[in-house]
């Protein structure tokens, strides 16, 4: 048997990114992949930075990497929040090297695994997309179209912050939630565990607790902006 996990949307929470390495050591995983959104929207980007490249392991490319690289193009996030984001990603900036850019620059976008004849394709949003929305409940036909491009037998994504897990066709769909900032009303990290027993396997969503004040007081103790809402956001499990 061969325990595989996968983590992401990490925004540099890196309290929280603490607490699920220490689950994985527990856990005794094999192997762990990681779905990009490092750094960006948390008060410790360097350090999640660092936790994530410890791991010597593939990592892939999300959105919040890809603005981190380039900045937030209209369209992209509400009017509205244009701003503020930008105002984000320019202190995110300032906490990194070139190298880190670098890094975050050349990451792929995405991963096809084989463990045990179990194929798995992993992506940060949807295979041909970084930025594209893809809620728990969209229709058969919607995820058909948007997810199963390839002929692998488990999809693992991340980037809405709502983990679940549903079949399709007789192929398994997964999303990890999110590991420094879930949006599913419950304030505590998120990832997949998949455990694959010769060509058969089983797929869970772990949650783990984590030092939630501490990493409120991360944001108080930099000078991060629009720190108060992303504290809102930490205590509320929502946007």
């Amino acid at each position: 048997m061969m325990r595989i996990a996968f983590i992401s949307d990490i925004h540099g929470n890196a309290n929280a990114l603490d607490a699920v390495l220490k689950d994985l050591e527990f856990k005794e995983v094999d192997k762990v992949f990681v779905l990009g959104d490092l750094c960006f929207r948390g008060p410790e980007p360097k350090r999640s930075l660092e936790l994530v490249r410890s791991l010597n392991t593939e990592v892939i490319k999300g959105n919040a990497d890809e603005w981190v690289v380039r900045g937030i193009h209209v369209g992209e996030v509400p009017d509205s929040a244009i701003e503020i984001m930008s105002n984000e990603r320019e202190w995110t900036l300032s906490q990194l090297d070139q190298n880190d850019i670098n890094y975050l620059s050349n990451l792929p976008t995405e991963l096809m695994l084989e463990f045990e004849k179990v194929k798995i394709h992993a992506f940060h949003a949807t295979p041909k997309n970084l930025f594209e929305v893809v809620q728990p409940s969209e229709s058969d036909e919607v995820l058909q179209e948007k997810m199963l491009d390839s002929e692998a037998d488990i999809y693992i994504y991340s980037h809405i912050h709502k983990p679940y897990i549903r079949y399709l066709d007789g192929k398994c769909i997964i999303n990890t939630g999110s590991v420094g900032l879930p949006f599913d009303g419950l304030d505590k990290s998120s990832y997949a565990l998949v455990e694959i027993y010769e060509e058969s396997f089983q797929t869970t969503i772990v949650r783990v607790n984590y030092d939630i004040k501490a990493a409120i007081n991360k944001y108080y103790e930099s000078d991060y902006p629009n720190s108060e809402q992303m504290i809102k956001v930490l205590l509320n499990a929502k946007v």
